[in-house]
């Protein structure tokens, strides 16, 4: 196995994990009652998302065809 090949396997992981990350920071977000906080975490979930879609953007270039997911993302499994 390639480098590319390894790539196309764990890239589809760490997108599916930092979605997970997200949703859990996304509840503290919600459910913290500090405004700093709040306001930080937010400004983690919006970095997270470009994280996202850069991970995204490496597995499309690497070649590996995937559907989009719930949240319109694509990736493969």
């Amino acid at each position: 196995m390639n480098q590319l090949e390894k790539l196309q396997v764990l890239l589809p992981h760490w997108i599916e994990h930092n979605q997970g990350h997200r949703e859990e920071c996304s509840k503290w977000a919600r459910e913290v009652e500090n405004e700093e906080v709040q306001k930080n975490l937010e400004s983690a979930l919006a970095a997270m998302e470009l994280v996202t879609i850069h991970l995204e953007k490496a597995l499309t270039a690497s070649g590996s065809v995937g559907a989009a997911d719930v949240d319109g993302h694509q990736h493969s499994h």
